[in-house]
């Protein structure tokens, strides 16, 4: 499966999921290999050409974050959210090798469906709570540099592995 990274393709709104088919079954299978493949912590279906309203988060447990297991997000909404607002780092899947600083709610709540249809809330905080926020706003035609304030925060990872800045103020 290939992860778009056209701008504009992105841009588009994704439909709400009506009914878990087959179909959208294959999809979360095809979506989580190539999270996997891919290192990336979430995954939203217009990432990879699907316009609906679903994306998958798994953060491997390190020495520094307990982990989040495999877990699919079929139509969520974020019913709660903090005042406080941290700005961190920031990259994703179809903008390969920029990053950038990027505020987020601190904690959130969630409502979605899982795989199953069985709906489920989920209270979060930090960068699981960076991770929905990014996943959701896909799913509105939303990009992670649409979100940044100081665009001077904006780099590239060159082939050296070394930080380019995007822009030169």
């Amino acid at each position: 499966m290939k992860i778009i990274t056209s701008a504009k393709i992105l841009r588009k709104k994704s439909q709400k999921i009506g009914k878990i088919t087959p179909q959208i079954k294959r999809l979360i299978k095809e979506m989580s290999k190539t999270l996997k493949e891919n290192n990336g912590v979430g995954l939203a279906a217009p990432q990879v050409g699907e316009f609906l309203r679903l994306f998958i988060v798994e953060i491997p447990k390190t020495d520094y974050s307990p982990g989040f297991p495999l877990t699919v997000f079929i139509n969520p909404q974020i019913k709660e959210k903090s005042k406080e607002i941290k700005t961190d780092e920031e990259g994703c899947l179809s903008l390969p090798n920029i990053w950038g600083q990027v505020p987020r709610y601190q904690k959130i709540k969630v409502e979605a469906l899982n795989e199953k249809g069985e709906k489920f809330s989920l209270f979060c905080e930090d960068f699981l709570a960076r991770v929905i926020q990014h996943e959701i706003d896909h799913l509105d035609g939303i990009l992670f540099i649409d979100r940044i304030n100081d665009f001077s925060s904006l780099y590239q990872i060159n082939e050296k592995g070394e930080k380019v800045p995007l822009i030169q103020l």
